[in-house]
C-alpha cells in the first residue's frame, strides 16, 4: 500500500498539509511570528526555552490554561527541529473514544474487530521521523496510557490483532490543561508516564499575564478573519481597546478570536465594551480579588458553617430543644450535637429566646451516656450540673417498685 493510499485511509477531520509536514504551512508560520512578534517577558521567557528544547530530540510536555496557545508553541517546536521537514500530527485525544483512539494512533490488522477487512496503518506510523502533538493527553484512559509509554521507552508497538513489532522515529510533545498533580494523587494520570513526558516542561502563560501581547492578537485577528469573513478589516475603537487590555480573557487566546470575529460581523463596539465590562466590572474585580486574598477553602468552609448552625437551630426549635431528638432528626450522636453547639455558640440563651414566657419549665436533659451528660452539664453551667445531679439520684427512686 502506497502513501496516498494511507493517507485517505485516515479521519477527515486531519488536514492533508499536516501530513506532509510543509516547513511553511501557514500554521507553523504563524507560530514562528507569534513567538518573534511578542512584547510580554513572560512569552519571550517561552520563545528562550523552545529556541533551545527545539533543536534537542526529547518528549515535551506542555502546560496552561485552554486556549493559551499550547498548539502554537507545539508547532514552533517542531519548525525549529531537525524534523521540520517532516510530518507534524496534531491529535486530540479528548475527542475519540478510547478504543477508537486506540485503532487511530497504531493502526489495525484485518479481522482485529467486526468490519476490519483490510489493514490499516497507525498515525504513529505515517508520522514515522516526524512529530506528534498529543493534545488533551490527560484525557487518555489508564490502560493505553501503558501502551503509549512503551512507545515513548521504545518506538516500539504492534497494531490492534497483530504480532509483528512496528518500529518508528517519532518525536512527541503533549498539551494538557488539567491539574497534573491531582491527576497524579487520584491515579487518573501514570506517574511512570508523567515522568517520562516530564523530560522537558515548557508553561504556556495564560493571555492575562501577558497583556502586552493582546494588541498584537487584535490586530492579527482583525487581519486574518477579514479575510476569512470577506468582510473590511475594521480596526477596534479606543474605548473598545481599552476594554480588551482590562479584561481577564478566562477563555484565553481562543476567546479573544471570538471576540474579534463578532466584532468584525456585528459591528457595533458599545455593545461588545459593554458586554466585556458586565463581566469585568469593578464589583466583579473586587469580588474576584476579595475571593483570591481570602481563598476558596476558608469561604466555603464559613458558608457551610452558617448553614449548619442554622440547620441545627431550626432542629432544635422544632423538637422543643430535645437535644436527643434533634440529634435523631440530624442522624449524629448526642456528643456530636453539644460539640457542634459548643463551636457554634448555642447557648441556652438561644433557648430562651424561643420560648414564650410560662410555657412550660425547663426541661431535665435528656442524655444518651454518661459522657453526654458531663457534656452537658459542662456546657450549660452549674446550675445545670447540679440539676443533672439532683435528676440522677431521684432516678431510682422513680424505677423501683412503687414504695418509697
Amino acid at each position: 500500500m502506497n502513501a496516498s493510499a494511507r493517507v485517505m485511509e485516515l479521519d477527515g477531520s486531519i488536514a492533508t498539509r499536516e501530513l506532509h509536514g510543509e516547513l511553511n504551512s501557514p500554521e507553523h508560520v504563524a507560530a514562528i511570528e507569534e513567538l518573534s512578534a511578542t512584547r510580554s517577558p513572560a512569552m519571550a521567557e517561552l520563545r528562550h526555552q523552545i529556541d533551545r528544547v527545539a533543536t534537542v530530540d526529547v518528549p515535551v510536555l506542555l502546560l496552561g490554561e485552554s486556549g493559551a496557545g499550547k498548539e502554537f508553541a507545539a508547532r514552533a517546536i517542531h519548525a525549529r527541529s531537525l524534523r521540520n521537514q517532516r510530518t507534524f500530527l496534531k491529535i486530540n485525544c479528548a475527542a475519540l473514544p478510547s478504543e477508537l483512539l486506540e485503532s487511530e494512533l497504531f493502526g489495525y490488522e484485518s479481522g482485529a474487530f467486526t468490519g476490519a477487512v483490510r489493514p490499516k496503518p497507525g498515525l504513529f506510523e505515517l508520522c514515522d521521523h516526524g512529530t506528534i502533538l498529543l493534545d488533551e493527553i490527560g484525557e487518555i484512559p489508564p490502560r493505553l496510557q501503558a501502551k503509549l509509554l512503551h512507545v515513548l521507552q521504545d518506538q516500539q508497538f504492534s497494531r490492534l490483532g497483530g504480532r509483528r513489532i512496528i518500529t518508528v522515529d517519532v518525536r512527541i510533545i503533549a498539551a494538557t490543561n488539567i491539574d497534573i498533580n491531582k491527576a497524579l494523587e487520584r491515579k487518573t494520570f501514570r506517574a511512570d508516564l508523567y515522568y517520562r513526558l516530564n523530560t522537558i516542561t515548557l508553561h504556556v502563560p495564560p493571555l492575562r499575564e501577558r497583556r502586552e501581547d493582546i494588541p498584537l492578537f487584535i490586530d492579527h485577528f482583525v487581519d486574518l478573519l477579514s479575510v476569512q469573513l470577506g468582510c473590511a478589516p475594521r480596526p477596534l475603537s479606543a474605548r473598545a481597546m481599552q476594554a480588551c487590555l482590562e479584561y481577564s480573557w478566562p477563555g484565553n487566546v481562543r476567546e479573544l478570536k471570538s471576540f474579534i470575529c463578532r466584532h468584525l460581523v456585528l459591528q457595533d463596539d458599545e455593545t461588545l465594551v459593554a458586554e466585556l465590562l458586565s463581566i469585568s466590572g469593578p464589583g466583579a474585580a473586587s469580588q474576584q480579588g476579595s475571593t483570591q486574598a481570602s481563598g476558596l477553602k476558608p469561604r466555603i468552609a464559613s458558608i457551610r458553617a452558617e448553614a449548619e448552625k442554622q440547620l441545627i437551630e431550626e432542629c432544635l426549635r422544632k423538637s422543643r430543644w430535645n437535644r436527643t431528638e434533634t440529634a435523631r432528626a440530624l442522624h449524629i450522636s448526642t456528643k456530636t450535637l453539644w460539640n457542634k453547639m459548643r463551636q457554634y455558640g448555642i447557648t441556652d440563651s438561644s433557648r430562651r429566646g424561643d420560648l414564650s414566657n410560662g410555657e412550660r419549665k425547663r426541661e431535665f436533659p435528656t442524655v444518651d451516656s454518661e459522657a453526654d451528660g458531663n457534656a452537658e452539664s459542662h456546657f450549660f453551667g452549674g446550675m445545670d450540673k447540679v440539676r443533672s445531679i439532683e435528676f440522677a439520684k431521684r432516678a431510682p427512686l422513680s424505677t423501683s417498685s412503687g414504695t418509697r
